[in-house]
């Protein structure tokens, strides 16, 4: 099932976290799923059932592929839980298209709408019946009431919703909320213990005031997805056209940076880097003071560099590993930050010769790019899409490996590529494969090196 919302800050995600531990407690094996490029929500999804938080994007991966990806994160489930991104039918740059509703037709999902009923009665009820008919492809299968106030207040909105399944009415609780900063919700992995502790508050609540029985049997009305699950080591196959194969078993080591610091990351990026025949091996930036054991390439995903600058500076001796590392780096916002020469006047890697600081201003939003010139993951003329998500700037970038309307960003060479672009691999198999393919060769020309003459 898909859990929506009339718009943002409706209690989607306390709704559906709280929905997916629900459940887990209840010994079902609960699938946990994303609409659009959010990175936080999806690590309280994972807290909550102990499977990966999984996205589904049509504009990142293809509508082709939504089903699939779905069918391999869901795989071996009892039930999958899917949360909305915004308002039901809000998509990008204004259209349907990527959002939850779009979604929802594609996975041919029953939706279950969380209405703020805070500072309204009766009035729901004239919310619900336009969500439940302005697309009669959405399949609207029930309500939950959010932030009722009262038994009075619950009673009166039950009324007025006569003959409309109501799954629920969930009182205001205070104890759940999850601490936000300047880019959303603080992500699960930074907060430890306090995250978990929430996640199963959530949990007890939606237990409490959801009629969870009827809930899953709205979601076992679903009908049968025809879709084939997504296999990483076809869909590389695919992408490389049989090239791959030189690079299995080959033992090659890409590094992928962890830790409270670097949060974002898809799993299926490192379900493709193993197709691929790369062991991949974490290391957190904040601790380590060195690069894993045969590093051949390093992945440095997204996250908050900005907030642990000072720990990021202070490790000192990865920053040298790091700037002295020949091997080929991916590198995406955080990622991009941390290359930098300084990140808020606080010393970084200086592997890449610009300075990056905070603003006030919050760039968002997808993009459609184009590449410029070649660089480790990019070939000049290539389209790639992906998604901006920061409030940071990076000066001097005098000749930018993207561009798209309105934009350029990136740094890149045949050992590099810097970019604040978010993508999702899944929707373009060949990055994985030319990342592992320039680590092999990294790899093969180090040993050649160190052999005695």
């Amino acid at each position: 099932m898909v859990i929506a919302a009339p718009s943002s800050g409706a209690g989607k995600t306390t709704v559906a976290t709280g929905l997916m531990a629900a459940l887990h407690a209840r010994g079902l094996r609960v699938s946990p799923h994303k609409v659009g490029p959010d990175y936080i929500d999806p690590g309280y999804h994972a807290v909550a059932t102990g499977r990966p938080g999984r996205n589904l994007d049509p504009f990142l991966v293809g509508e082709d592929l939504v089903g699939p990806l779905f069918r391999h994160g869901a795989r071996g489930c009892d039930v999958a839980v899917v949360e909305g991104v915004m308002g039901l039918f809000d998509g990008h740059a204004g259209r349907d298209f990527a959002s939850t509703a779009h979604v929802a037709r594609l996975l041919d999902a029953p939706v279950v709408l969380v209405v703020d009923a805070s500072r309204a009665g009766r009035s729901v009820a004239a919310l619900v019946y336009g969500f439940a008919t302005f697309d009669p492809r959405v399949r609207l299968g029930g309500v939950i009431l959010n932030r009722i106030g009262s038994d009075r207040h619950e009673e009166l909105c039950r009324e007025a919703l006569a003959g409309y399944p109501v799954l629920g009415a969930i009182r205001r609780d205070e104890a759940v909320a999850t601490p936000s900063r300047h880019l959303g919700l603080v992500p699960a992995a930074e907060r430890g213990a306090p995250a978990v502790d929430a996640v199963r508050r959530m949990g007890e609540l939606v237990a409490r005031c959801c009629d969870l029985e009827a809930i899953v049997r709205l979601a076992r009305a679903a009908p049968p997805l025809g879709a084939a699950a997504w296999d990483p080591a076809e869909a590389l196959a695919r992408a490389a056209g049989g090239r791959g194969e030189p690079y299995r078993r080959s033992g090659t080591v890409v590094a992928v940076a962890g830790g409270p610091a670097f949060t974002f990351g898809y799993a299926e990026h490192v379900e493709l880097l193993r197709a691929a025949g790369a062991e991949v091996a974490a290391f957190d930036p904040l601790r380590d003071e060195a690069l894993p054991e045969g590093t051949a390439a390093v992945v440095l995903g997204g996250g908050f560099p900005e907030v642990y600058a000072d720990r990021l500076a202070a490790n000192e001796r990865l920053r040298a590993a790091l700037a002295a590392f020949g091997g080929p780096i991916a590198a995406e916002c955080a990622g991009l930050l941390y290359l930098c020469r300084e990140l808020d006047g606080r010393r970084m890697c200086g592997r890449i010769p610009a300075a990056a600081r905070m603003t006030d201003r919050l760039t968002l939003g997808y993009r459609e790019a184009v590449a410029r010139r070649d660089s480790l993951l990019t070939r000049a003329g290539e389209r790639l899409r992906g998604h901006e998500f920061h409030r940071t700037v990076v000066d001097r970038v005098p000749d930018p490996l993207l561009c798209w309307d309105g934009g350029a960003d990136g740094f890149g060479d045949a050992r590099l590529t810097a970019t604040y672009l978010h993508l999702h691999w899944a929707g373009k198999p060949i990055l994985a494969h030319r990342l592992v393919a320039a680590a092999a060769k990294y790899r093969w020309r180090s040993a050649r090196a160190r052999r005695p003459s």
